[in-house]
């Protein structure tokens, strides 16, 4: 393999595939790259146990390919090197398993592995993928994925779990204290039903990819597996094994009182009377409705009490004395874009429900918890 490319395109790929790499050292060959140097470009690949991301660089991109051939990199000192060698331009050549980067003023050789090492990862393609646009993508993940549990107690729950029937999208995450549902409409109508777990660290691995532009982005999805294409990346992701609990009765109907806040300003009064809670004590926050008030507060022995006021609308008398997390609902409030929020109240041990006014398309639920 012998090549002349510009650092910054270089850089750029590896930033993505280096994603990948395995910090675990059990097996050697995954802390590595695979190059592959082909008649119609560069190929790069990462991949550990749960994603394996391919790039893809265009022979009309790189400025100079002399000999074709593949070998693996040691991932994280390759990159560190590119990204402090100063030149613009950098030659990169392999002479048996070493590689060798060549600048103006500086020579780098590294030992490297053969690519038949590589595991086989078969990023393959289906014939009829999802279609959605990267903005979508994106938000259906950022508004979901804080909600997946981080323990391990209960794996099915780390991950987002997708279902497709017809032309209607639906992603849910839950930790058990609560929870997030995204519901969207695709284009085309889908033949077969979908419902699957996606580990939700993946995909906030992958929304850190996706950047600001909103073209479409193809989801292939396997038994187990889902694959992700877009512009010259391939991102592909295991899937979990099991059922996901079955969330729909959670959200309901009902509603003892329905007000309507301000999205902005009931974030901003949480976040100052949360100011002496800890997360020992789960950052607990009372919130009482009194007429046309919300009176939000806490309260440490130790050190004081915060009391905050804020403005409501509120569809009926009734008045509730309820206490929750800060931290989960601040996150649930600042996954709406709109400003105006509708809250249903439907008791003091009952599940609190957020979503926009008039609108079922995001709903965020959020578990009260007993301060007496």
């Amino acid at each position: 393999m012998n090549l002349i490319i510009k650092k910054e395109l270089l850089l750029n790929n590896l930033n993505y595939v280096s994603k990948a790499l395995s910090t675990k050292n059990l097996i050697p060959v995954l802390a590595g790259i695979k190059f592959e140097l082909k008649k119609d470009g560069l190929y790069l690949m990462c991949s550990n146990d749960d994603i394996t991301i391919e790039t893809y660089i265009q022979k009309k991109e790189i400025d100079e390919i002399n000999e074709l051939g593949n070998i693996i990199i040691p991932g994280k000192y390759f990159v560190d090197i590119i990204r402090k060698i100063p030149n613009d331009y950098i030659k990169i050549k392999t002479d048996g398993l070493k590689i060798i980067i060549n600048t103006e003023t500086a020579e780098y050789n590294l030992n490297g592995l053969s690519s038949n090492e590589f595991p086989n990862r078969n990023l393959e393609f289906n014939d009829n993928p999802i279609i959605l646009s990267k903005i979508n993508l994106k938000d259906i993940i950022n508004q979901t994925s804080f909600a997946v549990s981080t323990q391990e107690s209960r794996p099915i729950l780390t991950g987002i779990n997708l279902k497709i029937k017809n032309k209607e999208l639906e992603c849910v995450a839950t930790d058990s204290y609560r929870l997030s549902r995204k519901k969207m409409q695709l284009q085309e109508k889908i033949k077969e039903e979908i419902n699957i777990i996606i580990p939700g660290k993946n995909l906030i691995e992958l929304s850190r990819m996706l950047g600001e532009e909103n073209n479409n982005i193809e989801i292939h999805i396997f038994s187990n597996n889902i694959l992700f294409k877009y512009d010259n990346i391939l991102f592909q992701s295991r899937l979990l094994n099991g059922t996901y609990p079955d969330t729909s009765k959670l959200i309901s109907n009902d509603s003892n009182l329905k007000i309507i806040v301000n999205a902005d300003e009931m974030y901003n009064v949480i976040d100052r009377a949360s100011l002496l809670t800890t997360e020992k004590e789960k950052n607990v926050v009372k919130m009482e409705i009194k007429k046309e008030k919300m009176i939000i507060s806490s309260v440490s022995q130790e050190i004081g009490k915060i009391e905050e006021k804020m403005n409501i609308k509120k569809d009926n008398e009734n008045e509730i004395n309820i206490s929750f997390s800060s931290k989960y609902m601040m996150e649930a409030l600042k996954a709406f874009k709109e400003e105006n929020l509708e809250i249903n109240l439907l008791g003091e041990i009952k599940p609190i429900i957020i979503k926009e006014k008039d609108k079922d398309d995001l709903i965020q639920l959020v578990l009260p918890i007993k301060t007496f």
